[in-house]
């Protein structure tokens, strides 16, 4: 099995890849924090493994993709010492080899160029990809693989969040869809601001891009909160929240 790792600022998410069936299947996530990693992966991988009739000889290959490169140690220090296998740290020098490119590919991270080898794979023509993440992205390429650029936003949690910690009467809100885009009250105000406000805000730019690229694209959303945003399920042309993973898997597989 292939395994995948995939650490963000918020997670660090595990994914196995069977290749005789093709497919995902286990998939797990650990919180993203330099102090308690160690300890949450020499505790909780270990015992996911046991629960699922996984040993380390069942993984025949690990591939990496950090924005966060303060764990980047802890992860491949786990990886060896548990798996016995060092992962292939997905980096701009794993980009030359890829049928993709990137004008900036120091600049570029390797989640969103993971995203873009997957979504380009996919599609072979223009794409837009949404990427709900701590941050909502938006990342363009053109029919030739070429990123075009990307346009960064704060992620809809961040958002609340940043609500919730810079108000002293506003409370943090779930993450649920209110019946109207008009608030009753202080819950069901916070929550069509962000809900319909976030959905006028993607409309929006992807109608901004595709009007100044001059090119018809697919819209793929992925992300952790990408199947949230029930008002925008007509304007993606696909909701696939393994993108990552997948592109994670394919910039390995052409690298080693």
């Amino acid at each position: 099995m292939f395994l995948a790792i995939d650490a963000g600022n918020s997670n660090v998410v595990f994914a196995l890849f069977d290749r005789e069936e093709n497919r995902w299947k286990n998939q797990f996530r650990l919180e993203t924090n330099f102090e308690t990693l160690g300890n949450q992966l020499s505790k909780k991988v270990p015992l996911y493994f046991l629960e699922h009739g996984i040993g380390p000889q069942d993984i025949a290959q690990i591939g990496y993709s950090s924005v966060v490169p303060e764990i980047n140690k802890i992860i491949t220090d786990f990886c060896i010492n548990f798996l016995g296998k060092k992962p292939y740290l997905i980096s701009a020098k794993s980009y030359p080899k890829l049928p993709i490119k990137t004008s900036r590919p120091q600049e570029m991270g390797t989640d969103l160029m993971c995203n873009v080898m997957a979504g380009f794979k996919k599609f072979q023509r223009p794409v837009i990809i949404v990427d709900f993440g701590t941050a909502l992205t938006f990342t363009v390429i053109n029919e030739n693989g070429e990123v075009l650029g990307v346009n960064i936003v704060p992620g809809i949690k961040t958002a609340i969040k940043s609500l919730f910690s810079n108000t002293s009467k506003l409370p943090e809100v779930a993450l649920k869809v209110p019946e109207s885009a008009i608030g009753k009250n202080t819950i069901h105000a916070i929550q069509a601001g962000i809900f319909y406000g976030y959905s006028s805000l993607i409309k929006g730019m992807l109608e901004t891009i595709s009007q100044e690229a001059k090119l018809e694209f697919k819209v793929i959303a992925t992300g952790g909160l990408s199947a949230v945003l029930t008002p925008l399920e007509k304007i993606f042309d696909e909701v696939d929240r393994n993108l990552t993973l997948e592109g994670l898997r394919l910039i390995t597989d052409a690298n080693t």
